[in-house]
């Protein structure tokens, strides 16, 4: 039961004062004046997520992206997803010479485990509304899809093989040495992390070879082609290192990730030229401020603290998204088909259950002053973060102790969510390895 104005304490009579509605898009006005205008304006929105799995996550970052793409001249959007998966999106919905004319095509075609981060109805709506919009603009106007993860480590050293033949035959015997010294893991990351425990160099050289000599081509980076190139090839070297730190355990291997992360942001950025703006879609543990959180206390940095570092708090503008309970789409352990499975009501103490007892409305936008005095905000308290594996029994576990004003500069809040919809149902198969914090 909510507090009546008797019953309620000082922070739930702030976050009652501090509540806006959050049912139509016209709603979302006060969060677009915070970003604020193409000029002078922030210029990266990091868009999170308490799930890889919740509808009303996936809906209502759609719905503000579509705004800032249309409205607000932002020039594309970059997710926690692989590079070569992406890239295929990014040529249907900017509408490449030989794309699939439908987005949702591409994203059914996703087999790597997790399929449903993006291979679901809620992402494919908002890529065929991208297509549509950039189709009525000039290709050098087309807001772009791009991958920011590091996962593809085979994948991404095939695409640099075949675009060195057909560009640079003459230095395509580079990648192949490459692609030849990863073969023995069978594409296995598991293996080559265990066998790299043994050989810590095992394939460095051969790598940074390759990043070295695709750096050097004269004019390189002008086009598409060529950021597809380089960026595999980096996504090729991170993938090394990160599975050469993931089997030492730690936090080198998270901060490996998401370092690439911010790296990869910060070249699309560039590739896009002055005055580009950028949207992230990514989990609040990538993209919230590690500083406001434990993170921190574990030696661990991520996408949200090294954006803000490099472009200014004031050029970048982090939105958390928060549930009560309900439904969600995960697995129950790593690599196991996706199940959907209940979300139990908050731990007690938490800012969930915080938000439960307060706020009259079914779903609420918080948008946060600069420097926010109010306790809520600035009290340290667990924050729920659900990744692809979840155990409804262990939820207790699922909560990242949180300093909500300083983790991020806005809040959705959900009280009941459901599940995302699936394109296609997945067989249990081998997935990358468990990264920190536990399944996100």
């Amino acid at each position: 039961m909510r507090p009546g104005p008797d019953t309620a304490g000082p922070e739930e009579i702030e976050i009652l004062g501090s509540a806006l509605p959050l049912e139509y898009e016209s709603d979302l006005e006060p969060l677009l004046k915070r970003i604020g205008p193409r000029l002078g304006g922030a210029r990266c929105v990091l868009l999170g997520e308490a799930s890889h799995g919740t509808h009303e996550y996936y809906a209502w970052r759609a719905t503000l992206t579509r705004r800032l793409i249309a409205e607000h001249g932002f020039s594309f959007v970059a997710v926690e997803g692989d590079w070569p998966d992406c890239w295929e999106v990014n040529r249907s919905v900017t509408g490449a010479p030989g794309a699939p004319q439908d987005p949702r095509e591409v994203l059914d075609g996703y087999r790597r485990w997790p399929t449903w981060m993006w291979a679901n109805e809620e992402t494919a709506a908002f890529c065929r509304w991208l297509r549509d919009h950039n189709a009525g603009l000039p290709p050098e106007r087309r807001a772009g899809f791009y991958g920011l993860d590091v996962y593809s480590l085979w994948e991404s050293l095939r695409a640099v093989i075949t675009y060195l033949s057909a560009h640079h035959p003459e230095y395509v015997d580079i990648a192949r040495n490459a692609y030849r010294c990863f073969e023995p893991y069978g594409e296995d990351p598991q293996v080559y992390a265990w066998t790299t425990r043994l050989v810590p160099d095992a394939c460095e050289g051969e790598v940074l070879a390759l990043l070295t000599r695709l750096r050097r081509f004269p004019g390189f980076g002008e086009s598409a082609e060529d950021l597809n190139a380089v960026q595999n090839a980096e996504v090729a070297a991170g993938a090394a290192n990160y599975y050469q730190a993931m089997i030492h355990g730690g936090p080198e291997a998270w901060n490996i990730r998401d370092v690439h992360m911010a790296d990869t942001l910060d070249r699309l950025l560039a590739f896009h030229g002055e005055g580009a703006r950028a949207v992230v879609w990514a989990h609040n543990t990538h993209v919230g401020d590690a500083r406001a959180t434990t993170m921190a206390d574990a030696g661990m940095t991520n996408l949200g603290q090294l954006a803000r570092e490099r472009h200014g708090r004031e050029r970048v503008v982090v939105v958390g998204f928060a549930g009560g309970h309900g439904d969600v789409i995960a697995a129950p352990r790593w690599g196991a088909p996706m199940e959907v499975m209940p979300v139990r009501a908050p731990l007690p103490g938490s800012l969930e259950a915080l938000l439960m007892r307060a706020v009259e409305l079914g779903q609420a936008l918080f948008v946060f002053a600069d420097a926010p005095d109010q306790s809520w905000l600035t009290t340290r308290r667990g924050h729920r973060a659900i990744g692809v594996v979840y155990d409804p029994d262990l939820d207790r576990r699922q909560f990242v102790p949180t300093t909500l004003g300083e983790r991020y500069d806005a809040l959705c809040w959900f009280a009941w969510t459901s599940a995302l919809t699936p394109l296609h149902l997945e067989a249990a198969q081998r997935g990358e390895l468990e990264t920190l914090p536990s399944g996100v």
